[in-house]
């Protein structure tokens, strides 16, 4: 995949860095412990370099900094009022949820799942199955329990409607 292709795949994804953003600084908010959000910075340290290369590549440096310049000034703006940041995390989860319906929309529509990944959607059904088990362990946050029940509920969904359109082709 190329950096055109990657990009163009990032746009409907737009919702991810913003999320990853929240959840990540809602972590640091509530002190909770570093090995429950370690993988959220480097992820983030990818899509930064990621759009960086993109922005420059395609003569976009200018804006490149005033989405740099936003998300640092979010970055600090969420964490005055605690109802803000727990809003945030609230909008994220629904967020998230809202980009998973509207994929799960488009399998239904298309009838067809050959282009997406069922062993990926499985993959993110087990990450989120194991989210559920180390925030009851560690935080017992309820904002994030919810977060990845929610997850886990439409990552099953997709997978199930993906592994039901490809039995589907191959019988017809």
């Amino acid at each position: 995949m190329d950096l055109q292709e990657n990009w163009k795949y990032r746009k409907h994804k737009s919702s991810v860095p913003f999320s990853l953003l929240v959840f990540l600084r809602y972590q640091i908010y509530y002190g909770y412990p570093l090995e429950t959000y370690l993988e959220f910075p480097v992820v983030i340290a990818q899509d930064v370099i990621l759009l960086s290369c993109i922005m420059h590549f395609s003569g976009k440096v200018r804006r490149a900094c005033f989405y740099a310049l936003v998300y640092w000034v979010g970055w600090y703006m969420i964490t005055l009022q605690k109802w803000i940041i727990d809003l945030a995390m609230n909008l994220c989860t629904f967020i998230s949820a809202a980009s998973k319906l509207v994929q799960l929309q488009h399998l239904w529509e298309t009838k067809d799942g050959g282009q997406a990944s069922a062993v990926t959607w499985g993959m993110s059904v087990y990450a989120s199955a194991a989210r559920i088990i180390t925030t009851l362990m560690t935080t017992k946050d309820f904002a994030v329990l919810i977060r990845f029940i929610v997850m886990l509920i439409l990552n099953i969904w997709v997978t199930a409607t993906i592994l039901h359109y490809r039995k589907i082709k191959k019988t017809d």
